[in-house]
């Protein structure tokens, strides 16, 4: 299933019937609304000049990073840029030959084709996109056996946008033929956060203190995709309380989600405290740590490990995962007395 937006959309302004569609009101709609990803945000503002100069459309696109880091939200961005719609769809919807042709026989000159998820795509799905992103054609299979033909559709001038949390899944022929480029979404800093938490605030009418809004963006992951629900969660406490959003209303609501004061939430001290209780602290596979908790691999290595990794609590080596010195002082848990921590 695809969705399909233009260059215009939604007023930043929060109306009644813009309430069930937060995530979409919160996304910026101009390159300055942006904050963060500074290098990026460089190369893409020459890819897309010099496009718009060739009155061509940019070259193929591929994003990757953590979840919630704003891969969409640029996609998004380079679509109003270039005053051009986009269709956005995702791997896992794409089951069939016939649903990608659908996608890109749908497309005006120019648009802007998004795949979230793109690790996912099928094999053969991925035989059928080569051509169409290196020559603009389209080779569909008729019949069966012998009898079969391949029929070439000329498709109109487009650029593939594309998003993954697994570039290693990717096979290579695929991100070969990201020509634009294959761009990394780094976590943000917590002054850019507080930055991305002030805009969010305005646009949604709250009255928060800046204390306030720091310590949302202290406990935020490095991610604006959980500064903005935590903003949302607090501001709902403070609403019922009829007071403005202030630090201890702020501490109140991390409280009640059990977010502590790294932004650690119960998943990822479940996944610290089995590593350090069942298996000594590691070395032990992601595998393992899985089947001990009853949580899916893919959810602990794309969810909980990039932001464990970047505060030093965990550890990759060859032989599995690693609590760290700082994992066991977090969780009040004394390291061994023999073995080396890092």
């Amino acid at each position: 299933m695809s969705s399909d937006t233009g260059p215009s959309g939604p007023s930043p302004a929060l109306s009644q019937g813009a309430a069930g569609f937060l995530d979409q009101t919160l996304r910026p709609r101009a390159w300055d609304e942006y904050i963060g990803q500074e290098s990026i945000k460089r190369n893409l503002t020459i890819l897309i000049g010099a496009a718009k100069e060739r009155e061509h459309p940019p070259e193929h696109l591929l994003f990757y990073g953590p979840p919630g880091l704003g891969k969409t939200t640029l996609a998004h961005l380079i679509a109003i840029e270039l005053g051009v719609s986009m269709k956005a769809t995702s791997g896992p919807a794409i089951e069939k030959v016939g649903d990608l042709a659908a996608l890109l026989t749908n497309l005006s000159p120019g648009d802007i084709l998004f795949i979230d998820e793109i690790h996912r795509l099928s094999k053969a799905i991925e035989e059928v996109l080569y051509p169409a992103m290196e020559q603009g054609s389209l080779d569909i299979i008729i019949g069966k056996g012998p009898s079969a033909r391949t029929v070439q559709l000329p498709l109109p001038p487009f650029t593939l946008i594309a998003a993954t949390t697994q570039l290693a899944n990717v096979s290579a022929p695929l991100r070969s033929r990201f020509s634009g480029g294959v761009f990394h979404l780094d976590f943000y800093s917590d002054e850019e956060l507080s930055r991305i938490l002030s805009r969010s605030a305005s646009i949604l009418g709250i009255e928060a203190k800046k204390d306030a809004v720091e310590e949302i963006a202290r406990r935020s992951r490095a991610t604006p995709r959980t500064a903005n629900y935590l903003l949302k969660r607090a501001r709902d406490v403070a609403q019922l309380k009829r007071a403005a959003l202030t630090l201890p209303i702020v501490e109140e609501a991390l409280a009640m989600l059990e977010v502590d004061e790294l932004g650690l939430t119960p998943a990822d001290r479940r996944i610290l405290g089995a590593l350090i209780e069942r298996f000594g602290g590691g070395p032990v596979g992601v595998g393992a740590i899985a089947a001990a908790l009853g949580e899916e691999q893919s959810a602990i290595s794309d969810v909980h490990e990039p932001y464990l990794l970047q505060r030093g609590l965990l550890e990759r080596t060859p032989r599995g995962r690693t609590a760290t010195a700082a994992a066991y002082e977090h969780l009040g848990k004394k390291p061994p007395s023999t073995g080396t921590l890092l």
